[in-house]
């Protein structure tokens, strides 16, 4: 998560590594909301893992075996390199070569995919999103309210600055 856990508006994501949209939204939308709402303190922003396949499971589980430093990095060089992977006919290979950017070894990518404790972790978030009704990503949550498919800064400006104005701040 970003931001402080008290900030008047929580927005919560439920992403894919996969998803395009997504991509576009971590791309081109979250370093302007991010610098707009987060760094000011008047939002906090939690990404969930919502992965519809495996390599988006497999990129989960690696940004996290990568560590608490290290994880928005390796979603960030994840989305950065989506075409390279995502599709790619060699995914382990591919997966594996851009983990190696990171500094992950192939004995450590290897245990990290083989850590079923974390598939479950992984598994469990998506099927909480589920239950709340996530059945495509991007999906945000604004204070609550679902809203599908990549907002561009504008369009969160309309949702999020009402609800900061009524926070006082």
């Amino acid at each position: 998560s970003f931001g402080p856990e008290d900030a008047p508006v929580t927005v919560i994501e439920y992403a894919s590594l996969t998803c395009g949209h997504c991509r576009n939204f971590h791309l081109n939308v979250w370093p302007a909301f991010k610098e707009k709402y987060v760094d000011t303190g008047k939002v906090r922003f939690i990404m969930r893992e919502f992965p519809f396949d495996p390599r988006s499971s497999a990129g989960f589980m690696l940004a996290r075996c990568a560590g608490d430093d290290k994880w928005y990095a390796t979603i960030d060089l994840l989305y950065r390199t989506q075409d390279n992977w995502a599709r790619s006919s060699d995914g382990s290979g591919s997966l594996k070569a851009v983990m190696g950017m990171t500094g992950m070894d192939e004995a450590a990518f290897e245990a990290c995919l083989r850590n079923e404790e974390l598939q479950q972790q992984v598994q469990a978030v998506f099927e909480a999103g589920r239950e709340f009704g996530v059945d495509s990503t991007p999906t945000f949550f604004v204070n609550g309210e679902m809203y599908k498919g990549v907002l561009s800064i504008d369009r969160f400006s309309e949702i999020v600055d009402p609800l900061i104005a009524a926070s006082g701040q």
